[in-house]
């Protein structure tokens, strides 16, 4: 494979690599829990700070799908990608306006602890969890079979069973993050990943608005030039020119970023850290500013790429733009690149190699927490917080390597449908579940059954008639064509579904069992909405 990268970077990036693995897994085992202590597995005590919190919690919601794929869209795309950019940052605002403080409240370690808060029952714990792990699935995927590709482009080796190897060896090293390190240990990792990503992002921008005299209008104006499409680079239409409704197109696709982004698990979790509702407050403030400068950092940089290698050559390197943050990066430099730019090169490539790992351990650890914490650990009436922990950890190893197997597998497909599936599984379950969970106080268990198995169900009919899934050039089975449905992302119909069905279900459920839950929310509504004292689930 030719990269263009120069041998001393692929051996500086080889060594990084090495490098950091090696640090990670060793601060995750001198963070990891010294005792048998459920709150400091699950939690860490709560004892982050406000900014080290924030920044582990903008770390969860960064995937290494966020800033390959978003800042390949930005590349390919211009102005569509801005709106998707800033689409994730308005996500976590909601989160922070809407769901931070009430889920702290009613949450303890799982998001089924949460919806439990009001609805207890075996039932409700094991379909959160089904769907937690339905959800996060799909973007673990795409995250280990990404690993074999980046290290394919940085390092300059083609071979498929050297990819598959690459897969096979991180997907263990994640798994160890999330059973030996826990909250706090993959919380550092989280932190590390944001310090790296932001302080290498922030030079990288630097560099290319340096090249175009500090003017962002001669950036975006040299983009277009460089796009093929000319200006309507620099408006609404390109990311979806094929669709039969492009407008409609694009809403469903901000609105399900919008909605969904926030209220994935992996990402909610974070919120049961914070000790108080003062601190969740302060540590949302923290993450939403951390998301919002590197929303910044990679429109310059997708912008940067265009304008300086051409969006054909993007495109060309990969058709989803997936590698467009890294060249982008590397033509910073311009044709001359000292050994101080190398190094920097270098900075950038571990940052995203170390946004894979810390990506995929938080949602591995996400999975295992929900299915010890609320499958396991809820069929026994008194489980010692010992044989607790030890699920969690096998549950670590039960969730990672079916998807390093499965990742294995769909390595050679286009994954972005795998990340339109989760974010709309996000958008049209768990969202409906925990709006209505929090503030509606007549909501039932049979409501809350029916939303999350109903836009679950809905999502996963709607997904494979999507054109992401076929009938185009880059679906994930381009030779097919079953897509019946005109949109890119199921969230025009299953997000009001979803609620819909939450709707319908308690409704359904008849007055009686609307005012006995009523009664029970009023119960515990202060507690809940303004931040009391949390007791134990």
């Amino acid at each position: 494979m030719t990269n263009g990268f120069s041998g001393n970077a692929q051996a500086m990036s080889l060594v990084a690599f090495s490098a950091i693995a090696t640090i990670t897994l060793l601060l995750c085992v001198m963070t990891g829990p010294d005792r048998d202590d459920l709150d400091e597995f699950y939690t860490g005590y709560g004892s982050l700070s406000p900014m080290r919190n924030g920044l582990a919690i903008a770390g969860d919601y960064i995937s290494a799908a966020s800033v390959l794929g978003t800042g390949g869209v930005i590349a390919l795309c211009g102005y569509d990608g801005i709106v998707l950019a800033l689409s994730t940052t308005l996500s976590l605002l909601l989160l922070m306006f809407l769901l931070a403080e009430p889920l702290r409240n009613a949450g303890r370690f799982t998001m089924g602890d949460a919806l439990a808060r009001r609805m207890p029952g075996r039932a409700v714990r094991m379909t959160a969890c089904a769907v937690t792990i339905a959800a996060l699935l799909p973007l673990m995927l795409v995250q280990l079979a990404g690993t074999g590709q980046l290290l394919a482009f940085i390092l300059g080796f083609s071979g498929d069973s050297l990819k598959t190897g690459c897969i096979i060896g991180l997907g263990a090293l994640m798994i160890s993050y999330a059973a030996i390190g826990g909250m706090k240990g993959t919380a550092l990792i989280q932190m590390l990943k944001m310090v790296m990503l932001l302080g290498s992002g922030a030079v990288i921008a630097v560099l290319i608005l340096r090249r175009f005299d500090w003017d962002p209008g001669a950036l975006f104006s040299a983009a277009a030039a460089q796009s093929g499409v000319g200006s309507a680079f620099l408006h609404s239409g390109v990311e979806f020119a094929g669709s039969s409704n492009p407008r409609l197109d694009m809403i469903a696709s901000q609105l399900t970023v919008v909605i969904g982004g926030a209220c994935l698990p992996h990402v909610t979790m974070r919120m049961y850290t914070a000790s108080s509702a003062r601190q969740v407050r302060r540590s949302m403030s923290w993450a939403v500013s951390s998301v919002g400068v590197f929303v910044v950092i990679m429109t310059v940089v997708g912008f940067g790429a265009t304008a300086l290698i051409g969006r054909a050559v993007i495109a060309q390197a990969d058709p989803q733009g997936n590698t467009a943050y890294l060249l982008g990066s590397r033509a910073a430099f311009g044709p001359d690149v000292s050994t101080g730019e190398t190094f920097l090169f270098t900075t950038v490539t571990t940052a995203i190699f170390l946004t894979l790992l810390a990506s995929v351990a938080g949602m591995i650890l996400a999975c295992a927490n929900s299915l010890a914490h609320d499958v396991f650990a809820a069929r026994v009436q008194e489980m010692s917080p010992h044989r607790e922990m030890a699920l969690s950890r096998l549950s670590a190893l039960a969730v990672g390597i079916p998807a390093i197997l499965l990742a294995t597998l769909v390595q050679h497909r286009s994954l972005q449908p795998l990340v339109t599936l989760s974010f709309c599984l996000g958008a049209s379950a768990i969202a409906p579940a925990l709006v209505y969970s929090l503030f509606w106080r007549r909501y039932t268990r049979t409501g809350l059954l029916w939303t999350l198995i109903g836009g679950t169900v809905t999502v996963l009919l709607l997904m494979p008639a999507t054109n992401l899934v076929s009938g185009s050039p880059v679906a994930a089975f381009p030779d097919a064509d079953f897509n019946w449905f005109p949109f890119t992302t199921t969230g025009l119909v299953s997000i009001p579904l979803g609620f819909a069905f939450g709707w319908l279900g308690t409704v359904l459920s008849g007055r009686r069992a609307s005012e006995e839950q009523r009664h029970q929310y009023e119960a515990v509504e202060g507690w809940i909405l303004a931040g009391a004292v949390r007791r134990g689930t």
